[in-house]
C-alpha cells in the first residue's frame, strides 16, 4: 500500500505545480495586449508612431485614472482593454466612479476599446464605412439597442462603436479590441481612431497603467504596499521557473528520504522458466482445441523413445518397421502398438478425454514392457 499512496501523493504534487505555473505565468502575457509598447499584430506601437508622425500630443499614462489632473483644455483617454471587458449599458454611469464622472463632465473624453457585447448574425470580417475610409472590423459583436445619436460606426446588426455623453464630455465604447492594433495598418483603422481621440482634444493619453507599466515617483498620492524581492520574482518570468525548482528539490529530497535506513531487497522466488512455458503453451494449445498438434508432437517423442529403447536409433523409423521390431522383441500382439501410432497420423481433432485415453495408454504401454 505505501507504493500506490507515494504515487498519488508525487502526482498531486505535480498537478499542483502545472496550475501555480499557468496560473502565474499566462496573465502576463495577455496583459500586454493592446499596449502601445507592443509591436506584435494585437499591439498598439505602430498607431502611437503614426499619431506622433502625425504631430499629435500623445503620451503614455502610467498612473491609475484617478490621478489625472483637470487641465483648462480638454483631454482625451484612450483605454484599450487587453480582453473584453463587460459593462452595464443600461446605466452607464454606474460603471465609473464619481471623480471619473466629474471628470468627464468637465469636457474630457474617454475611449474605452474592448467592451464585451452579444455576438450577432453579422459576418465576422466586415468593413465599415467612415469619412476617412474603409474600416477593418474583425468581429460579430455588436451592440443592438443604440439610438441614432450614438452610432458612430455600425451596421444595420447594431454599433461597432458608439458614444455615451454626460455634460461636456463623453464617452466612446467599441467592442472590438483591435480597432486600429499593428496588424490593421492598410486600411482606415489608424486615421479613424486618430479622429476619434483627436476631435474636439488637444492632448492625448495612453493608458499603459492597466497593462501593467506604473510611473511611481515622489509625487505620486495614491498608495501602493511596498514592493519585496517576492513581488519582483512573481512579476517577472524567473517566477515560474523558481516555482518549478522548487517543487523538483522538494520531490527529490522525498524520494531520496530513508526513515529507517536503506531499503532491503526481497528475494523473489526462483521460477522454473521450463515449465512456465510448458504450461503456458498447454494452455493455449487447450483453449485453441488443437488437438491434432498434441498427437502430433508427443506421439513423435513417443515413438522416437520407444525406437532407442528397441535399438533402432535416433532416426524416425518407419512404422511398419517398428511395429515388426516391437513385436520381434516383446512377443505381444502388434494391435496396442498400431492403435496407438494410427492415431497420432489422423491429423484429426479428437475430443479431450480420448487425447486423455491416449497418453494413457502410453504410459501403460512404457510401464508394462520390460524393454521400456
Amino acid at each position: 500500500m505505501l507504493l500506490p499512496k507515494r504515487r498519488l501523493y508525487l502526482g498531486a504534487i505535480a498537478l499542483v505545480m502545472v496550475i501555480l505555473v499557468i496560473f502565474s505565468f499566462t496573465p502576463s502575457q495577455n496583459i500586454k495586449n493592446g499596449s502601445s509598447y507592443n509591436r506584435g499584430p494585437e499591439g498598439y506601437a505602430g498607431w502611437y508612431a503614426f499619431m506622433q508622425n502625425q504631430g499629435v500630443k500623445i503620451q503614455r499614462w502610467q498612473k491609475p485614472f484617478v490621478e489625472i489632473e483637470s487641465e483648462t483644455k480638454p483631454v482625451t483617454l484612450i483605454q484599450v482593454n487587453p480582453e473584453l471587458v463587460p459593462i452595464n449599458l443600461n446605466s452607464v454611469e454606474g460603471n465609473f466612479e464619481a471623480q471619473q464622472i466629474k471628470w468627464i463632465g468637465q469636457g474630457n473624453t474617454l475611449v474605452i476599446l474592448g467592451i464585451k457585447q452579444p455576438s450577432t448574425a453579422a459576418e465576422f470580417t466586415t468593413y465599415q464605412e467612415s469619412p476617412l475610409g474603409r474600416v477593418k472590423i474583425d468581429t460579430s459583436r455588436r451592440y443592438v439597442e443604440p439610438t441614432k445619436e450614438e452610432v458612430l460606426l455600425g451596421d444595420r446588426f447594431g454599433a461597432v462603436v458608439w458614444q455615451w455623453k454626460s455634460g461636456k464630455g463623453k464617452v466612446i465604447f467599441a467592442t472590438t479590441i483591435h480597432l486600429a492594433a499593428n496588424a490593421y495598418q492598410d486600411e482606415g483603422n489608424f486615421s479613424y481612431l486618430a479622429k476619434l481621440v483627436t476631435d474636439g482634444s488637444e492632448k492625448i493619453l495612453v493608458d499603459e497603467y492597466i497593462h501593467g507599466y506604473k510611473d511611481i515617483t515622489q509625487h505620486t498620492n495614491y498608495q501602493t504596499k511596498q514592493g519585496n524581492l517576492l513581488d519582483y520574482f512573481a512579476k517577472t518570468p524567473l517566477f515560474p521557473m523558481l516555482l518549478q525548482l522548487s517543487v523538483v528539490a522538494i520531490l527529490l529530497i522525498w524520494s531520496g528520504n530513508r526513515r529507517f535506513g536503506r531499503a532491503i531487497k526481497l528475494d523473489l522466488p526462483l521460477t522454473e522458466n521450463s515449465q512456465a512455458y510448458i504450461q503456458a503453451l498447454a494452455a493455449v494449445l487447450r483453449k485453441a482445441q488443437s488437438s491434432d498438434f498434441v498427437l502430433e508432437m508427443i506421439g513423435k517423442e513417443e515413438q522416437l523413445q520407444l525406437q532407442k529403447v528397441l535399438g533402432m536409433g535416433n532416426t524416425p523409423a518407419n512404422q511398419e518397421d517398428l511395429i515388426k521390431t516391437w513385436q520381434q522383441q516383446t512377443g505381444k500382439s502388434p494391435a496396442e502398438l498400431e492403435e496407438l501410432l494410427k492415431l497420432q497420423t489422423s491429423k484429426h481433432r479428437i475430443s479431450e478425454k480420448n487425447l486423455l485415453n491416449w497418453l494413457a495408454k502410453w504410459q501403460s504401454l512404457r510401464k508394462n514392457q520390460s524393454l521400456i
